[in-house]
């Protein structure tokens, strides 16, 4: 699970922390013997992507660290109603304590997945590449961006440090497309400049100013394709505002490089994915 800058103990120590509390699992110390073992199979329960096996499997490990886990799937992979995850052997009281730590990491990340792979999916042919966005729940960004990889998305900025786009409160305060544009390429970053435009009166100013690259912001699928035949390939294009996964194959079919679409990561539903315990016989 190669996350750049993400340490994945520390994050384990941090939640594990968080739901056990000062006083642990009493639940399970009061009614669960020292001892005894729990031997139980990850199953989810609806189509899913998955994203997030690693980190889950942490969770136990640091809960009971003779845990036995066999993974039977990677993330990325496509995993249908009813499919076996994982299973596991370890001390009950420990695998308990982890239990729900590992299955909400797990929900939300194969969540994004999920919902990143059917994005994917609507624009498969056209050319389009999906992008993420910065609209993650703070603290989790890595995560979400990493979940919205194993979709099949690619990354936008991971920070504002990352590159220069300039957006419509940039615009507003510079006054106007062409002197925001210019002030950044005077800045001499390095970076590419990517600037969100609106309008298509808009689209030459930026290009004469410099921009690398636009973001079309909220424009019909016939102003999209207006900007297309106008940049006619000078720049990248980059399609972002209000993309649903009803219409994105539209904005799709329109030329443009990329669409961004904040929903595959700020509103992905956790998936249904549950830890049962197997009798032994």
């Amino acid at each position: 699970m190669a996350i750049a800058g993400f340490d994945m103990p520390k994050f384990v120590e941090r939640v594990l922390a968080e739901d056990l509390g000062a006083g642990g699992d009493v639940t399970s110390a009061a009614t669960i013997d020292a001892v005894a073992r729990f031997t139980a199979t990850m199953n989810c329960r609806e189509p899913i992507v998955v994203a997030g096996m690693e980190l889950a499997i942490a969770f136990f490990r640091a809960m009971d660290s003779a845990v036995e886990i066999h993974c039977l799937v990677a993330d990325g992979d496509k995993a249908d109603a009813g499919t076996v995850l994982l299973r596991l052997d370890g001390n009950a009281r420990a695998m308990l304590a982890a239990e729900r730590s590992a299955l909400n990491t797990l929900q939300h990340l194969s969540g994004i997945a999920t919902l990143t792979r059917r994005y994917v999916d609507a624009i498969e042919g056209t050319g389009a590449t999906l992008l993420d966005t910065r609209k993650t729940i703070p603290g989790l960004r890595a995560l979400a961006k990493y979940a919205a990889r194993m979709g099949g998305a690619d990354n936008h900025r991971m920070r504002m440090d990352d590159g220069l786009l300039i957006k419509d409160n940039h615009v507003a305060v510079c006054g106007g497309v062409a002197a925001a544009v210019r002030s950044a390429k005077a800045a001499a970053s390095g970076l590419p400049v990517q600037v969100e435009v609106d309008r298509i009166d808009q689209v030459e100013p930026a290009l004469a100013a410099g921009a690398d690259r636009l973001l079309l912001d909220n424009m019909s699928p016939e102003g999209l394709r207006e900007a297309v035949a106008l940049v006619a390939g000078r720049v990248p294009l980059e399609a972002s505002g209000g993309v649903r996964l009803d219409s994105i194959r539209a904005i799709a079919e329109t030329g443009v490089d990329f669409i961004s679409v904040g929903r595959i990561t700020q509103s992905a539903p956790a998936v249904d994915i549950g830890l049962d315990f197997v009798l032994q016989v």
